[in-house]
């Protein structure tokens, strides 16, 4: 019962700040000089709380597609839609919150050394300014999540392995990303730990976190083998095994934009027209008692400004 209602506050802790967005990629591109072709034209819709496995051997673009999630690069042609948000247009002020709702797992843990197991998971509550009393609240049910209470005060290098991974995985979470993105996560591992890792993955799944698994392990791809599986080869989306339609997006907003540009360069194109044509005018001044000093006045004056004449050329008289 005190275990379920750990998983229940964590879920909480999760929900907070979750986002419930779809991924799209829209024939996007990738290029690293003419020579090299990380992407080309790929395609793929995920769904909110999904868990898709994006397999390939290495080379292939599984690592592009992460660090085009977060922004780290852009594509030289298509499209990324985070919900309705094209990262493209993306403006750099809003790249570092675009970021925090994404929690990346690295093959080679990204653990700081200097730092020990507890500070390491603490960080990034740290970074955007949670208080103590939540952020031991949080760590705690972080550590208890990956069997690693016992481990809090131990460094990265007293660590094996599968330890390592668990706690870069406790960190990613830390503040309740929408999705993971676990890139090659078992890479350095034994099977068993390997293991441990993707039912520890999964069971962040089913909390509501969408979690996207770059790999080719084949231990993994063996436990996971009913769920769904983007397959790339050298660059191209080779196989979807559960594709899902792409969004249609709304364009009446750019075309009703485009619409009032060309009704309102014809709106000052027609002013302009009529001014020419209209009979020029004196210009007349309002003079005010005030400005006229002590004069008595009936009313106020209008003081007409005749047009200069027009200077033709012609014999001096």
């Amino acid at each position: 019962m005190l275990a379920a209602f750990k998983l229940l506050t964590l879920k909480v802790h999760l929900q907070r700040r979750n986002k419930f967005v779809q991924i799209v990629f829209d024939q996007v591109s990738k290029e690293f000089g003419t020579q090299s072709i990380a992407l080309s034209q790929v395609s793929f819709v995920i769904d909110s709380g999904e868990l898709v496995l994006i397999t390939g051997p290495s080379g292939s673009g599984k690592t592009t597609i992460m660090r085009l999630l977060i922004h780290d690069y852009t594509p030289e042609k298509g499209e990324i839609y985070w919900g309705e948000q094209p990262l493209t247009k993306l403006r750099s002020n809003q790249v570092p919150e675009h970021r925090r709702q994404i929690g990346v797992i690295f093959q080679d843990y990204k653990l700081l050394s200097e730092l020990n197991v507890w500070e390491n998971v603490a960080l990034p509550l740290s970074i955007i300014g949670k208080d103590q009393v939540e952020t031991e609240s949080r760590v705690t049910d972080l550590l208890k999540l990956v069997g690693l209470t016992d481990k809090a005060h131990l460094f990265p290098s007293q660590l094996s392995g599968g330890e390592a991974q668990r706690i870069s995985i406790a960190r990613a979470l830390a503040i309740g990303p929408s999705v993971i993105f676990a890139d090659e996560p078992t890479g350095n591992l034994d099977p068993e730990s390997s293991l441990e890792i993707v039912r520890l993955l999964r069971q962040i799944n089913r909390l509501g976190t969408t979690v996207i698994l770059a790999t080719h392990d084949a231990v993994v791809l063996e436990f996971l083998k009913t769920q769904r599986r983007l397959s790339l080869a050298k660059g191209i989306l080779a196989n979807d095994s559960e594709p899902r339609p792409m969004p249609k997006r709304d364009l009446e907003s750019d075309t009703d934009s485009v619409s009032t540009k060309l009704q309102s360069t014809k709106t000052i194109t027609e002013t302009i027209k009529v001014a020419k044509k209209a009979p020029e005018k004196p210009l007349e001044l309002e003079v005010s008692e005030e400005e006229i000093g002590d004069q008595p006045t009936k009313s106020t004056p209008k003081v007409s400004v005749p047009k200069k004449p027009t200077h033709q050329k012609g014999k001096k008289s």
